[in-house]
C-alpha cells in the first residue's frame, strides 16, 4: 500500500508511515505544492497512491467517487495542530495494517473512522 501525503499534513506523516512499513511520498517531493485538486488526484491515480489530506473537497463523493480513485483518507481534527494530526494518523495505523483504503474514502475523526465505498 502506497500513500501520497498532501502538503496540508505534517511532514512527520511520511516518517511515521515508513516506520510502520508503508510507502509514502509527499506532494512537495514531486513539486505538486499548490497544485489544483484535479492535478493532485490525477497524479495519485497514475501512480496508484492513496491520498492522505485535510482537504474536505476530497470527502465529496459526488465529485470524487471512491471507486474511481486508488483511495482517499481525509483527516478531520478539532485542532489542526501538529500533535493533534499526528494522533489521528496513529489512531488509523492499526486499521491500515488490517485493511486497505483502496477504492474507498476514509474519514478519520478523533472518535471514529467512517468508510465509504
Amino acid at each position: 500500500m502506497k500513500f501520497k501525503i498532501d502538503e496540508n499534513l505534517p511532514a512527520e506523516y511520511r516518517f511515521i508511515l515508513q516506520q510502520a512499513g508503508l510507502h509514502s511520498d509527499t506532494v512537495a517531493d514531486e513539486n505538486l505544492s499548490g497544485a489544483d485538486d484535479e492535478v493532485l488526484i490525477a497524479r495519485c491515480g497514475t501512480e496508484q497512491l492513496v491520498l492522505m489530506t485535510l482537504d474536505l473537497d476530497f470527502a465529496n463523493v459526488l465529485a470524487y467517487p471512491p471507486n474511481r480513485f486508488p483511495g482517499i483518507v481525509v483527516f478531520r481534527a478539532k485542532s489542526q495542530s501538529k500533535p493533534a494530526l499526528i494522533r489521528l494518523l496513529q489512531r488509523v495505523l492499526p486499521l491500515l495494517r488490517l485493511r486497505s483504503p483502496e477504492r474507498q474514502l476514509w474519514i478519520v475523526e478523533e472518535d471514529r473512522i467512517r468508510i465509504r465505498e
